[in-house]
């Protein structure tokens, strides 16, 4: 495989990845937010108070990186932060009535994102696709690294 072609597998698989990133940082960029915000605010709206740790293991989250993300939403009022009643050592996490509201606009820039990404895809497509990107995630969460050396 010529992982220089930019007509590779490989290749368009990380124009993919960058496209969506870029689309979906101008969209969000509005609402003056990052990226990896709206799993999180998602995640809230779901089920809210989860503790940090949760939310880092439920989004895949380094825990430094989900306190620096937290302090930026935490600054922007779309969530807070309160020690667990029952264990100081737990700090809860909660979407406040600006970032339940921000989610339902969220909610609307994904459907037309993905209605972008998808729009000539026939259902079969779709089916397809999904089956072979669960394919991809499977082979990249059984990565036997000691393979790679």
């Amino acid at each position: 495989m010529n992982f220089c072609d930019s007509n590779s597998l490989y290749a368009v698989f990380g124009q993919i990845i960058r496209l969506h990133f870029q689309c979906l940082h101008n969209m969000l960029d509005k609402y003056g937010m990052y990226p990896g915000q709206p799993p999180m605010l998602f995640a809230l709206y779901h089920m809210d108070g989860q503790s940090q740790k949760e939310l880092a293991e439920k989004l895949n989250i380094k825990p430094a990186t989900i306190t620096v993300m937290l302090r930026r939403m935490e600054q922007t009022g779309l969530i807070t932060r309160k020690q667990d009643e029952e264990d100081q050592r737990i700090s809860r996490v909660y979407i406040t009535d600006k970032g339940r509201k921000i989610c339902e606009e969220l909610k609307k820039v994904m459907i037309v994102l993905n209605d972008e990404c998808f729009k000539d895809f026939t259902q079969e497509e779709k089916d397809m696709l999904y089956k072979c990107l669960v394919k991809v995630r499977a082979n990249l969460m059984n990565i036997n690294y000691d393979k790679l050396k």
